[in-house]
Protein backbone atom coordinates (compact mmCIF):
# COMPACT_ATOMS: atom_id res chain seq x y z
CA UNK A 1 0.00 0.00 0.00
CA UNK A 2 2.65 2.33 0.78
CA UNK A 3 4.24 2.02 -2.93
CA UNK A 4 0.55 3.05 -4.27
CA UNK A 5 0.70 6.37 -1.98
CA UNK A 6 3.71 7.23 -2.97
CA UNK A 7 2.56 6.66 -6.95
CA UNK A 8 -0.07 8.90 -6.21
CA UNK A 9 1.98 11.81 -4.90
CA UNK A 10 3.82 11.06 -8.02
CA UNK A 11 0.76 11.14 -10.41
CA UNK A 12 0.32 14.57 -8.44
CA UNK A 13 3.18 16.23 -9.67
CA UNK A 14 2.80 15.02 -13.18
CA UNK A 15 4.24 11.69 -13.84
CA UNK A 16 2.37 9.91 -16.49
CA UNK A 17 4.43 6.51 -15.66
CA UNK A 18 3.35 6.66 -12.21
CA UNK A 19 -0.53 6.54 -13.21
CA UNK A 20 -0.17 3.96 -15.66
CA UNK A 21 1.38 2.13 -13.14
CA UNK A 22 -1.14 2.83 -10.69
CA UNK A 23 -3.42 1.38 -13.57
CA UNK A 24 -1.60 -1.71 -13.96
CA UNK A 25 -1.54 -2.54 -10.43
CA UNK A 26 -5.88 -2.21 -9.96
CA UNK A 27 -7.02 -3.06 -13.26
CA UNK A 28 -7.80 -6.74 -12.80
CA UNK A 29 -9.39 -6.29 -9.33
CA UNK A 30 -11.64 -3.06 -10.66
CA UNK A 31 -12.41 -4.80 -13.41
CA UNK A 32 -13.71 -7.92 -11.42
CA UNK A 33 -15.54 -6.12 -9.37
CA UNK A 34 -17.35 -4.60 -12.37
CA UNK A 35 -17.88 -7.88 -13.40
CA UNK A 36 -19.20 -9.70 -10.42
CA UNK A 37 -21.45 -6.27 -10.37
CA UNK A 38 -22.88 -6.39 -13.56
CA UNK A 39 -22.49 -9.93 -15.07
CA UNK A 40 -21.71 -8.33 -18.55
CA UNK A 41 -17.67 -8.06 -19.75
CA UNK A 42 -18.48 -5.13 -22.05
CA UNK A 43 -20.40 -3.69 -19.68
CA UNK A 44 -17.60 -4.23 -16.46
CA UNK A 45 -14.76 -2.61 -19.27
CA UNK A 46 -16.76 0.18 -19.72
CA UNK A 47 -17.66 0.65 -16.13
CA UNK A 48 -13.70 -0.04 -15.16
CA UNK A 49 -12.64 3.01 -17.34
CA UNK A 50 -15.32 5.28 -15.55
CA UNK A 51 -13.82 3.94 -12.60
CA UNK A 52 -10.74 5.03 -13.48
CA UNK A 53 -11.39 8.59 -15.33
CA UNK A 54 -13.43 9.09 -11.43
CA UNK A 55 -10.33 7.74 -9.46
CA UNK A 56 -8.36 10.38 -12.12
CA UNK A 57 -10.26 12.90 -11.53
CA UNK A 58 -10.63 12.93 -7.50
CA UNK A 59 -6.98 11.65 -7.09
CA UNK A 60 -5.97 14.88 -4.88
CA UNK A 61 -8.71 14.06 -2.62
CA UNK A 62 -7.24 10.62 -1.54
CA UNK A 63 -5.32 10.72 1.97
CA UNK A 64 -3.14 7.82 3.09
CA UNK A 65 -3.99 8.14 6.69
CA UNK A 66 -7.44 7.56 6.00
CA UNK A 67 -6.65 3.93 4.77
CA UNK A 68 -5.25 1.88 1.85
CA UNK A 69 -5.14 3.30 -1.79
CA UNK A 70 -6.96 -0.08 -2.79
CA UNK A 71 -9.91 0.17 -0.07
CA UNK A 72 -10.27 3.95 -1.46
CA UNK A 73 -10.40 2.54 -5.15
CA UNK A 74 -12.70 0.24 -4.37
CA UNK A 75 -15.16 2.68 -2.54
CA UNK A 76 -14.61 5.06 -5.70
CA UNK A 77 -15.79 1.74 -7.47
CA UNK A 78 -18.81 1.40 -5.15
CA UNK A 79 -20.21 4.57 -5.57
CA UNK A 80 -20.08 4.34 -9.31
CA UNK A 81 -21.50 0.76 -9.70
CA UNK A 82 -24.99 2.24 -7.60
CA UNK A 83 -25.12 5.23 -9.61
CA UNK A 84 -24.82 2.94 -12.75
CA UNK A 85 -27.43 0.12 -10.98
CA UNK A 86 -29.99 3.64 -10.45
CA UNK A 87 -29.37 4.26 -14.11
CA UNK A 88 -30.11 1.31 -15.29
CA UNK A 89 -32.48 -0.04 -13.07
CA UNK A 90 -35.26 1.78 -14.40
CA UNK A 91 -34.00 0.32 -18.29
CA UNK A 92 -34.24 -2.99 -16.48
CA UNK A 93 -37.83 -5.16 -16.77
CA UNK A 94 -36.25 -8.56 -16.11
CA UNK A 95 -33.15 -10.76 -15.75
CA UNK A 96 -33.06 -13.23 -18.64
CA UNK A 97 -31.32 -16.06 -18.21
CA UNK A 98 -31.28 -16.14 -21.53
CA UNK A 99 -28.65 -13.35 -21.67
CA UNK A 100 -25.31 -14.80 -22.77
CA UNK A 101 -23.23 -14.34 -19.82
CA UNK A 102 -19.19 -14.77 -20.17
CA UNK A 103 -17.13 -17.27 -18.29
CA UNK A 104 -15.57 -15.28 -15.33
CA UNK A 105 -11.65 -16.05 -15.81
CA UNK A 106 -10.30 -19.07 -14.64
CA UNK A 107 -6.51 -19.37 -13.80
CA UNK A 108 -5.82 -23.08 -14.52
CA UNK A 109 -3.04 -25.16 -13.85
CA UNK A 110 -1.61 -27.08 -16.62
CA UNK A 111 -2.75 -30.42 -14.62
CA UNK A 112 -6.13 -29.80 -14.75
CA UNK A 113 -8.44 -32.09 -17.72
CA UNK A 114 -10.85 -30.37 -20.13
CA UNK A 115 -13.86 -32.31 -18.46
CA UNK A 116 -12.46 -30.46 -14.92
CA UNK A 117 -11.96 -26.90 -16.81
CA UNK A 118 -15.49 -27.48 -18.65
CA UNK A 119 -17.24 -27.93 -15.21
CA UNK A 120 -15.39 -25.13 -13.63
CA UNK A 121 -16.48 -22.44 -16.49
CA UNK A 122 -19.79 -23.51 -15.82
CA UNK A 123 -19.98 -23.45 -12.29
CA UNK A 124 -18.26 -19.70 -12.55
CA UNK A 125 -21.36 -19.06 -14.95
CA UNK A 126 -23.79 -20.44 -12.80
CA UNK A 127 -22.30 -18.69 -9.38
CA UNK A 128 -22.52 -15.16 -12.03
CA UNK A 129 -25.90 -15.66 -12.29
CA UNK A 130 -26.93 -16.20 -9.18
CA UNK A 131 -25.15 -13.31 -8.07
CA UNK A 132 -27.52 -11.19 -10.44
CA UNK A 133 -29.77 -11.94 -8.36
CA UNK A 134 -28.63 -10.83 -4.72
CA UNK A 135 -29.79 -7.35 -4.01
CA UNK A 136 -27.74 -4.72 -4.70
CA UNK A 137 -26.42 -4.85 -1.28
CA UNK A 138 -26.09 -8.43 0.01
CA UNK A 139 -24.31 -8.84 -3.46
CA UNK A 140 -21.36 -6.17 -2.77
CA UNK A 141 -21.16 -7.47 0.65
CA UNK A 142 -20.17 -11.09 -1.10
CA UNK A 143 -18.21 -9.85 -3.74
CA UNK A 144 -15.96 -7.59 -1.49
CA UNK A 145 -15.35 -10.36 0.99
CA UNK A 146 -15.41 -13.36 -0.76
CA UNK A 147 -13.95 -12.44 -3.97
CA UNK A 148 -11.92 -9.82 -3.45
CA UNK A 149 -10.89 -11.17 -0.14
CA UNK A 150 -11.09 -8.05 2.06
CA UNK A 151 -10.94 -7.37 5.72
CA UNK A 152 -13.91 -6.46 7.33
CA UNK A 153 -12.96 -3.65 8.38
CA UNK A 154 -12.21 -2.87 4.66
CA UNK A 155 -15.51 -3.58 3.59
CA UNK A 156 -16.89 -1.59 6.41
CA UNK A 157 -15.16 1.48 4.92
CA UNK A 158 -16.06 0.87 1.52
CA UNK A 159 -19.33 0.30 1.93
CA UNK A 160 -19.84 3.46 4.84
CA UNK A 161 -21.98 0.81 7.22
CA UNK A 162 -20.87 -0.94 11.10
CA UNK A 163 -19.13 -3.79 10.91
CA UNK A 164 -22.03 -5.73 12.44
CA UNK A 165 -23.92 -4.42 9.62
CA UNK A 166 -21.25 -5.70 7.28
CA UNK A 167 -21.63 -9.17 9.00
CA UNK A 168 -25.19 -9.83 8.54
CA UNK A 169 -24.73 -8.21 5.00
CA UNK A 170 -22.57 -10.95 4.47
CA UNK A 171 -24.48 -13.68 5.83
CA UNK A 172 -27.40 -13.23 4.23
CA UNK A 173 -26.00 -13.06 1.15
CA UNK A 174 -24.23 -16.20 1.20
CA UNK A 175 -27.43 -17.81 2.57
CA UNK A 176 -29.28 -16.41 -0.30
CA UNK A 177 -26.97 -17.15 -2.99
CA UNK A 178 -26.30 -21.13 -1.43
CA UNK A 179 -30.76 -20.97 -1.78
CA UNK A 180 -30.80 -19.52 -5.54
CA UNK A 181 -27.88 -21.77 -6.78
CA UNK A 182 -29.91 -24.89 -5.29
CA UNK A 183 -32.60 -23.66 -6.54
CA UNK A 184 -31.00 -24.03 -10.34
CA UNK A 185 -29.78 -27.62 -9.51
CA UNK A 186 -26.43 -26.64 -8.45
CA UNK A 187 -24.90 -29.06 -5.73
CA UNK A 188 -22.41 -28.49 -3.21
CA UNK A 189 -19.58 -31.19 -4.17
Amino acid sequence: MEQDAQLVQQCLQGDGSAWEELVRRHTRRIYNICYRFTGNGAEAEDLSQDVFLRVYKTLGSYRSAYGGFATWMTSVTRNLLIDHYRRTKRDRVTDSLDDAMPVVENKASSARRPDELALLGELSSQIQVALTKLSPELREAVILRDLQQLEYGEIQRTLAVPEGTVKSRINRGRIELARILQQMGVRPS
